[in-house]
């Protein structure tokens, strides 16, 4: 380069000589013409103009920028490296000591070029992947520039704060995840790098106020090249470190910045590769949801599994939990949570394969229970309530977050990722993802969740369309079964009632020890309209309307051989005693809710209990999960309600309407025994924490449930003949049902086996023991004025006692033992014994008359809803 310029300066200046020499002579008029120089004087003027250039080299950089085209420095620059590449010899090292220059890497052949973007083309192809493209980069500039090593440093969403080693391309998990070694937020050098942006040169010699520590050692290196990497869209992607012996110059950092802008462009397409190669991995796993999910459409449990499996997969979650927004109540429930997936099925999702639930599975999901709490309560229930979505990467900092179950199960909540799914712009459920398996939730996975929410919002409006058509379909059955046996009164019931008239006065029905057994079924019912004219009158209601609401509430309770229309009557009659016997104690609507609730709480009962349905898989049992038959008794109670002529409520203003039919299914809700048992626990701790208020609406509802079950109880709490004739009915109606279960295959229980007569006396000792004795002591304490059904409550139980031992005695004197039998030979001793007492009285005729049985200190009474509840119980437990 240098002789080529000198030769090309040195002709330029003799030129110039030449031309002044002959216009010299000319003007001398000596010479007519210039002679030329000779050979010696021309060699020796180029040497000394190349020994000039070489002392001044600003007058050359001079020179050449404002006399020398671009277009001959380019063409010189080419030629030169040609000649370059001939000699195989020279030396890639320059005289001045540098290994490359600006001007070598800028006008090499198109050749040279072409095989770096070949390169990092084909690595793009190989491994498609941001750190794989940059490591492949960082290569090309550390070759180019001659530097003996290099180091990347990735900057993890573009933070200058959250820079970390790549450890190339052997540092890899088995899953294919990029290892980095974290670094922290100090002043290092690549961390200063990365928040100012511009490269940076160090020699380990060389004093940086910035830098105390100096230059890292790099195996021994003198002087290091730092580089950031800038991505098109302006956001940092990494930082490069180059190290050699020799010091860098301004020319390696053009050269490293004119790589980076070819390398930029493959950085760009590895990311729309990545991009693209994500979209059809997310559209080939949405592809495999809608299969799975819209193919087997069975019933909403399934689909919640498969939903909370498939949005595990999808972001790399360890567990997963999906709440359904119930809007009616402002509530979220759910019962099935914190579901986890086993390496098998996380191996299977690589794979897109579908998910199918494992008897493991199955097993959790029958054994799983209800979850509720409000919307806006907990991380969950803000999403549900705002709609937005809420990325935690530390749950522990969150105030929201509820540590008490990880305290419990030892596990440990590090992030959460909580996204609604919406279907017609309203939130119907809510996931919760808890702990990325790497790192933290991203904003890909809230992207990628979004587009899956579509389908899962999709699939659970079907799916509940779908159980609601399951559903009518089970309630179409049920009620051609019940119309096939139930209409409503007729035309000929309902002008007897009308001529007969109701009575103004009953006397004794508002005793605690009124009997029903001496009322036929046509005078319960003007009984009970009585009752409901003397507590409610008929200023608000219409006495037609009252009258075929009760014949027909008559008629739809079954000719069982308890649980008939005298049941239902007797329960609305100890109802009727205790509002009577508390004034004010409850509300005008309470009151009027309970009677009625009292009434109906039994219609269409069929003699079975609530796990004989179940078991049996009835149509009942498909429509009501819990608390079988008594939903169904509330749809009868309002099936009637609707019928026309039947509304008894038709008087009251909606809002009424409304209250009092809640307040129905409430109570009848209530005589279901597995509902007694955490109303009485939570009744109980009210009293002996001395924090029941009347004036609380829940309390209030806990006491009215505890009213209906003394009520439905009440046999229990009558005379003794009445009880006992109570039980033989109760009884005859558990056997029939053990021999309907004998017939389908199934051991009954001692209750419903009448091989097992003889523990009759027992199943009542530990029936009143543990439940009749326990409710009548609770109500009384908060409603002394029911104190009459303790008391013979009490006096019952010391009957059965004494009917237990002697059982108990017969049974080890090896004589033959009925129960029933013995039932009614005690039954016939009470009945004689009550007799005589009322001769002895003169009130024989007067206490048939009226209809009512005698309230003799002596005579104690039946076991008849004792048993009623019993049977509840038996329907309930597990």
């Amino acid at each position: 380069m240098w002789s080529g310029l000198a030769d090309g300066i040195a002709k330029l200046w003799r030129g110039g000589r030449t031309s002044r020499a002959g216009q010299h002579q000319t003007v001398n008029g000596s010479v007519t013409r210039g002679e030329p120089c000779d050979g010696h004087a021309a060699e020796s003027s180029v040497e000394q103009v190349r020994a000039f250039l070489r002392s001044h080299t600003d007058f050359l950089e001079r020179f050449v920028m404002e006399e020398v085209e671009l277009e001959t420095l380019e063409r010189w620059m080419i030629r030169s490296t040609q000649r370059a590449k001939k000699r195989p010899d020279t030396s890639a090292t320059g005289k001045n000591g540098r290994k490359t220059s600006l001007s070598r890497w800028k006008f090499c052949v198109h050749a040279d070029k072409r095989q770096m973007l070949q390169e990092l083309t084909r690595s793009l192809q190989q491994r498609p992947n941001k750190a794989h493209v940059l490591w492949e980069l960082a290569g090309c500039i550390c070759s180019a520039v001659g530097a003996e090593g290099y180091q990347l440093y990735l900057a993890e969403n573009g933070d200058p704060e959250m820079l970390g080693l790549y450890l190339g391309q052997d540092g890899r998990l088995e899953n294919g995840q990029t290892v980095m070694e974290r670094m922290g937020s100090d002043l290092t050098v690549p961390v200063y790098v990365a928040k100012t942006r511009e490269p940076l040169r160090l020699s380990r010699g060389e004093l940086d106020p910035r830098f105390p520590d100096r230059l890292p050692n790099k195996n021994g290196a003198a002087h290091a090249l730092y580089q950031p990497v800038i991505q098109t869209d302006g956001q940092l992607a990494a930082v490069v470190e180059l190290w050699r012996g020799d010091p860098f110059h301004e020319e390696d950092e053009e050269i490293a910045s004119s790589y980076l802008v070819w390398g930029g462009i493959a950085l760009h397409y590895a990311q729309l590769y990545l991009s693209m190669n994500k979209q059809r991995k997310l559209n080939d796993f949405l592809l495999a949801v809608v299969k799975s999910i819209f193919q087997d459409m069975v019933s909403m449990d399934t689909l919640i599994m498969k939903i909370m499996n498939f949005a595990q997969r999808l972001v790399d979650a360890d567990r997963a939990s999906l709440f359904l927004v119930d809007s009616r109540n402002k509530e979220l429930y759910a019962r099935i949570f914190d579901i986890g997936i086993t390496s098998e099925e996380a191996a299977d999702s690589k794979t897109g394969g579908g998910v199918s639930g494992s008897e493991e599975s199955i097993a959790k999901l029958q054994n799983s229970t209800e979850i509720r709490f409000p919307v806006g309560t907990g991380i969950a229930g803000q999403v549900a309530k705002t709609g937005e979505v809420l990325n935690i990467t530390d749950a522990y900092c969150d105030s929201r977050f509820n540590r008490t179950i990880d305290k419990l199960t030892g596990y440990r909540t590090k992030t959460i990722l909580c996204m609604p799914i919406f279907i017609r712009g309203n939130v119907i459920g809510v996931v919760q993802m808890v702990n990325k398996h790497c790192g933290c939730f991203t904003k890909e996975d809230e992207d990628a969740f979004e587009m899956f929410a579509v389908y899962c919002g999709l699939a659970l409006h079907h799916a509940k369309l779908y159980d609601k058509i399951a559903r009518s379909e089970q309630k179409y059955r049920v009620a051609l079964e019940v119309l096939s046996y139930h209409n409503t009164c007729s035309d000929t019931e309902v002008t007897r009632a009308q001529e007969q008239k109701i009575p103004n006065s009953i006397p004794g029905i508002e005793d605690y020890y009124f009997s029903v057994f001496k009322l036929d079924d046509f005078e319960k019912a003007k009984h009970a309209i009585y009752m409901f004219k003397d507590l409610f009158g008929l200023s608000r209601f219409d006495s037609d309307s009252l009258i075929r609401f009760t014949l027909t509430v008559r008629k739809n309770y079954r000719r069982v051989p308890y649980h008939n229309w005298t049941h239902g009557f007797s329960v609305a009659n100890s109802m009727y005693s205790v509002i009577k016997h508390t004034q004010n104690t409850f509300k005008a609507n309470e009151c009027l809710a309970l009677y009625i609730a009292s009434l109906c709480h039994d219609l269409d009962h069929r003699g079975k209990n609530n796990k004989f349905m179940l078991d049996t898989e009835s149509p009942l049992a498909a429509i009501y999960s819990t608390s079988t038959m008594e939903h169904h008794h509330f749809n009868q109670t309002v099936t009637i309600l609707q019928q026309k002529g039947h509304n008894i409520f038709s008087k009251l203003s909606s809002w009424e309407y409304k209250q009092v039919l809640g307040y129905v299914k409430h109570c009848i809700l209530a005589t279901d025994l597995a509902l007694f048992f955490p109303n009485k626990a939570k009744l109980s701790q009210l009293i002996a924490e001395q924090t029941f208020s009347w004036g609380d609406s829940e309390h209030r509802l806990l006491i009215q449930a505890v009213a209906m079950t003394a009520c439905d109880l009440s046999a229990s709490a009558k005379p003794w003949n009445v009880q006992v004739k109570t039980v033989k009915v109760i009884f005859e109606e558990f056997y029939e049902q053990g021999d309907a279960e004998k017939l389908a295959g199934h051991v009954p229980s001692p209750l419903m086996d009448r091989d097992r007569k003889c523990e009759l006396g027992a199943i009542q000792v530990g029936f009143l023991t543990g439940i009749c004795l326990p409710c009548y002591t609770l109500l009384c304490k908060l409603i002394p004025e029911t104190k009459p059904l303790l008391d013979q409550c009490q006096a019952n139980l010391e009957r059965w006692r004494q009917i237990d031992e002697e059982i108990k005695k017969q049974k080890e004197e090896k004589t033959g033992v009925d129960a029933l039998s013995f039932l009614d030979n005690v039954l016939e001793t009470s009945e004689k014994t009550d007799m005589e007492d009322k001769i002895s009285s003169g009130s024989l005729l007067e206490g048939e008359k009226e209809g009512q049985g005698t309230s003799e200190k002596n005579c104690i009474q039946e076991p008849s809803h004792q048993h009623s509840e019993l049977t509840h119980s038996m329907d309930q437990s597990p």
